[in-house]
C-alpha cells in the first residue's frame, strides 16, 4: 500500500478517534522514517565472522551474532542450502572471504 494512502487511513482513524493525536504522529514517523533500513545497513556493517563460535569459518556464528538466531539453525539452512544445489557452499565461501574476521577484545 504506498504511503499516501496509509496517510490517509491514519488521517481517518484520528478523524474518527480511534487515534489520539500522539499515536497519530508516531504512526506517521514510522510511515515517513526509513529506519528499518537504517537499521539493516548498520546490521550489515557490523557483521564480521566469528572466532568464538565456529566450525569452519565463523560465518555462522557472525551471522548468528548479528542476527539473533542461533548460530546451528544457520548451520542447518546452510547445510540444507548446500544439499540442494550447492547454493550453500558458494554463500558461505564468499561470505568466507569477503566478511572480516571479528577483532581481538
Amino acid at each position: 500500500m504506498p504511503i499516501a494512502d496509509e496517510l490517509e487511513r491514519l488521517e481517518q482513524l484520528r478523524s474518527r478517534g480511534t487515534l489520539s493525536d500522539e499515536e497519530f504522529a508516531r504512526a506517521k514517523a514510522r510511515l515517513l522514517e526509513p529506519e528499518p533500513l537504517a537499521e539493516a545497513a548498520d546490521a550489515v556493517k557490523r557483521f564480521r565472522r566469528s572466532r568464538s563460535d565456529r566450525w569452519i569459518g565463523g560465518v555462522c556464528g557472525g551471522l548468528g551474532a548479528i542476527t539473533g538466531i542461533e548460530a546451528w539453525i544457520w548451520r542447518l539452512l546452510a547445510s540444507v542450502l548446500l544439499v540442494f544445489g550447492g547454493t550453500g557452499a558458494l554463500i558461505y565461501v564468499l561470505l568466507w572471504i569477503f566478511v572480516p574476521e571479528e577483532e581481538l577484545a
